[in-house]
Parts: structure tokens; sequence; C-alpha cells
């Protein structure tokens, strides 16, 4: 049996953050697949995407993505109560602010989240293709 090759991305600075944004931009998250585990500094969005790599085009995928060293997480305009409902990631970008990041995850219908962490490490890892 053929082990498909699964995408993994890792980002350390600026450049690798608007890659990963890009191969997330159009992504669907459910609210309940948003996570942040706050004693480890880790913040998890599970998420499915298409394939925009080369010769993956028109592939769904579900992905995970997993921002490392995040100290504090804020929400504007998502209703957290409703798990079921869907957001679209339009982008990921970030800023300096004093010593920290704030990385913005920016949905659809003006609603996102900003992530305030002291460096930048992110992952995007493909799980499995959705058929």
């Amino acid at each position: 049996m053929k082990k498909k090759y699964l995408a993994q991305i890792i980002a350390m600075d600026n450049e690798g953050l608007q890659m990963i944004s890009a191969c997330s931009a159009g992504a669907k998250v459910k609210v309940a697949d948003i996570k942040y585990l706050g004693s480890n500094k880790v913040f998890l969005l599970s998420m499915e995407r298409n394939k925009i790599e080369k010769s993956q085009i028109n592939k769904k995928v579900s992905s995970v993505c997993r921002f490392d060293f995040v100290d504090k997480v804020k929400s504007k305009n998502i209703d957290q109560k409703n798990e079921k409902f869907i957001l679209e990631l339009i982008g990921i970008d970030q800023m300096k602010n004093g010593n920290n990041y704030e990385i913005n995850l920016i949905f659809k219908n003006n609603a996102h989240i900003t992530l305030t962490t002291e460096t930048i490490e992110v992952r995007l890892e493909d799980q499995n293709e959705i058929k």
C-alpha cells in the first residue's frame, strides 16, 4: 500500500506564516475544533482546507494548525457556545507588539482570533484526505 505524503509546514517567521496563511485561506473551521491548552501554551485549529500545493489542486484535506508559546487568546465576533458553527478562514497575519507578536486569524464576517506569543512557531499538518 502506497503511503500518501501528507504536508507539514513549519513557520518560524513571518515568511513561513504567510505560506501557512496562503495554504489555509478558505479553510472551514468548526467552533468546536478550536482549542487553547493554556497550561501547555498551545493553540490548535482543526480545519478542512483545499490543497493548493502543486498537483494537489481541488483535493480537500483535514489539517491541524498548531501555534506554540501562546500566552493569551482573544476572540471577537465568535459565539463559542455554538460549537457546530463553521467559520471560514480568510488569512493569518502578525504584527510585533513590544516584545511579543500578535498573530491574527481572520475569518469571514468580521470574526477573528488574536494570539499573543513571544515567538512565531506554527505548524500546519495534514491529517488525512477528505473523499
